[in-house]
């Protein structure tokens, strides 16, 4: 048999929806919509609280890489953190940049706030993990 070459399809690619479902996280549904910043909002929610490589479901671009931090060193750490918490969320290219990062620490946590700028607008969030 003669080997045929057979062309794939090209999956265009482009920026993310600026309209998605509004998730209660307290109930575990769904319970409305969101559009532009408020849909962003969520998103970087959803990326910071999904462990990136250990879900098969998402590409290895996706998720926050929050292991191997126990243990180590407050500079390394922070420094590490800023960029791990940068390098998910540039991901979704409705995000700009991550900026003004606030460390503080508490009873074993490690507190992160700083601000995301996107398409849409600007968002204050924050992140807390154990140390």
């Amino acid at each position: 048999m003669i080997p045929v070459q057979v062309e794939l399809p090209v999956i265009a690619t482009g920026t993310l929806p600026g309209r998605t479902f509004e998730i209660d996280f307290d109930a575990g549904r769904v319970v409305g919509v969101l559009d532009e910043l408020s849909a962003v909002g969520q998103a970087v929610r959803l990326a910071l609280a999904t462990e990136r490589y250990r879900h098969l479901i998402y590409s290895y671009a996706y998720g926050f890489e929050g292991t191997g931090l126990l243990g180590r060193p407050l500079s390394y750490l922070y420094m590490e953190l800023k960029r791990r918490i940068t390098e998910a969320l540039t991901q979704d290219d409705r995000i700009r940049d991550v900026t003004d990062f606030s460390f503080s620490r508490t009873r074993g946590r490690i507190h992160v706030s700083f601000r995301v700028e996107t398409v849409y607008g600007v968002l204050e969030d924050q992140i807390s993990i154990e140390n």
